[in-house]
């Protein structure tokens, strides 16, 4: 059965490359973005450009999609990129949420990137995470004002790698795993002619994401992480931010976010014990 997907940021970089990926291996693909290639072309910084959005893609998919892939995204120092990379993403997310539901095996992800492995805005990124639009805009404009315009793109990231970490059982509790893919610096055309434009852009971004694999790496593997996280075979994994960065993340981070065990509060404990008691009670009645 072909399955319908839904990709924004599909007409150029990491979201054309998936786009091709899944058209490729079948699926019916709805290509949002800006440019002219797009099947729904929409701006999400704005409140008009998100609903034009997902009124297209019901109109073109009114029994259902089976998959969304979030690509879109800016990384200039300005407002926009809070408008695109957070609150249009969310809007894309929540909007289209009842057209996955009905798909029999739905799936959403959205890409993040391994920026979000360094400090951001604290003021944006707690403004992104209550949802007020308004107060990240404000918190944006207060950090380009002070020369920290670039913050701006990780910190969209951050917040949106913890909004899934937080969604993600509630989504799985209808069914839809949610996930993050997290990509290091790989060679889109977009990447070459910001990040890398020059030998010592090049070394500045080589020395704040080491990545062992290579640098810059491939983008074709990210799209691959895509295609499967939104494919069938994803069914037993939700809320993760998946790091397809070169060895970025191990490299900075090491163990460090698996050092330490979960710790239970005094409910969930309780809950334990008395579930403890009745499996031990319910054993020694049937003997086992």
């Amino acid at each position: 059965m072909t399955r319908t997907y839904v990709v924004t940021g599909a007409d150029s970089g990491i979201g054309a490359l998936t786009a091709g990926l899944l058209a490729d291996r079948g699926a019916r693909v709805i290509r949002c973005g800006v440019g002219e290639s797009a099947d729904v072309r929409a701006d999400l910084g704005t409140a008009d450009g998100r609903a034009a959005l997902l009124g297209a893609v019901e109109r073109l998919a009114p029994s259902g999609v089976d998959g969304l892939a979030l690509v879109a995204g800016i990384a200039a120092p300005t407002e926009a990129t809070v408008r695109v990379n957070h609150f249009g993403t969310l809007a894309v997310l929540r909007g289209l949420r009842p057209l996955l539901a009905r798909s029999s095996a739905p799936r959403a992800v959205v890409v993040s990137s391994a920026s979000s492995l360094s400090a951001g805005d604290g003021d944006v990124i707690a403004a992104c995470l209550r949802e007020d639009e308004p107060a990240a805009v404000a918190a944006a404009r207060r950090a380009i004002g002070r020369g920290r315009g670039a913050v701006l793109y990780r910190s969209t990231k951050i917040a949106l790698n913890r909004w899934v970490r937080r969604a993600a059982p509630g989504w799985a509790e209808s069914g839809i795993p949610l996930n993050v893919v997290a990509p290091g610096i790989v060679g889109t055309e977009t990447a070459m002619t910001t990040m890398l434009a020059t030998p010592a852009q090049a070394k500045l971004m080589a020395e704040a994401l080491p990545q062992p694999l290579g640098f810059p790496g491939p983008a074709d593997a990210v799209a691959e992480a895509l295609a499967w996280t939104l494919s069938p075979a994803n069914a037993f994994m939700t809320g993760q931010v998946i790091y397809v960065d070169g060895g970025a993340d191990a490299t900075l981070r090491g163990d460090g976010p698996y050092a330490d065990g979960v710790s239970y509060g005094p409910v969930a404990m309780a809950r334990m014990i008395f579930w403890s008691l009745a499996a031990r009670v319910q054993r020694r009645r049937t003997g086992s």
